[in-house]
């Protein structure tokens, strides 16, 4: 994807867990912010206290949706996803993209993964890998302070 690009429907799930949302619910009201995490991705599991730090932080001005994005057949087991989920604390809507349907309308090619959307729907930053989380932070209270100023 490229930056300004539109975000893809969200469909293509083999599974949802807590609970299922679509674009048309994401976009119009507040930014989103989309992650794509993996069982088997030791980076995701260190950074995801920080996005569920941002989830909290942001609670009613920010959407964020995960993503697990299985990286070999092992990745494939649902018992691992949700207990994986579980152990770090991922309350958030997860699509399970067993069939990579998501990934591929992404193009995404790595795990940790994040996608900003102002709340029009438009692509305002991507990162990968497990550091920056501070770039991304930045980003996000760009997009939100941008959202809260078009407000007023």
């Amino acid at each position: 994807m490229k930056l300004r690009d539109q975000m893809p429907e969200l469909q293509g799930a083999t599974d949802w867990l807590n609970g299922q949302v679509t674009k048309e619910e994401l976009v119009g009201e507040r930014p989103t912010l989309i992650h794509f995490w993996s069982v088997s991705c030791y980076l995701c599991k260190e950074a995801m206290p920080q996005v569920n730090e941002f989830r909290d932080k942001y609670q009613g001005k920010l959407n964020v949706v995960a993503v697990h994005m299985p990286r070999s057949e092992d990745d494939l087991n649902m018992d691992d996803i949700k207990k994986t989920a579980e152990e770090h604390g991922i309350s958030q809507p997860i699509f399970v993209d067993n069939e990579l349907k998501l990934n591929d309308a992404f193009e995404n090619q790595y795990v940790p993964a994040y996608y900003v959307f102002d709340k029009e729907g438009k692509l305002r930053h991507f990162q990968a890998g497990g550091s920056g989380m501070k770039m991304l932070e930045k980003r996000v209270n760009r997009v939100l302070d941008e959202t809260e100023a078009a407000e007023k």
